[in-house]
């Protein structure tokens, strides 16, 4: 693995399109990030995360067929890749090993 760094919109952004498995392009991976987080991220900001996420080898890209309702032009997806699933096996196990470290101050 390349030892690159995932920022959090990366991470999210990774993460759903490993969920959307086979369905995520721009518009999918933009509405789930806007149903689960209420975040409204503009499309060049998705863009810009996932050209990044390609060019460090945690997805590639797959055209689809084109459709009437979209003119005819074709979907470009994304999928995640090996190194992709192993970014993000790290990164929840980095959050869930310090996650542990907060001690519980809880009074009941």
């Amino acid at each position: 693995m390349k030892g690159t760094h995932l920022g959090e919109f990366e991470e999210l952004v990774l993460l759903l399109v490993g969920a959307l498995h086979g369905n995520a392009y721009g518009v999918t991976i933009k509405n789930e990030i806007e149903a689960k987080t209420k975040r409204r991220p503009s499309i060049g900001a998705l863009h810009s995360a996932l050209n990044r996420l390609e060019k460090k080898g945690f997805v590639q890209t797959e055209i689809g067929h084109g459709h009437e309702d979209r003119g005819g032009r074709r979907k470009k997806i994304y999928l995640l890749t090996r190194e992709g699933q192993e970014a993000l096996t790290v990164s929840h196990n980095l959050r869930h090993d310090l996650f542990q470290l907060i001690p519980n101050t809880s009074t009941s």
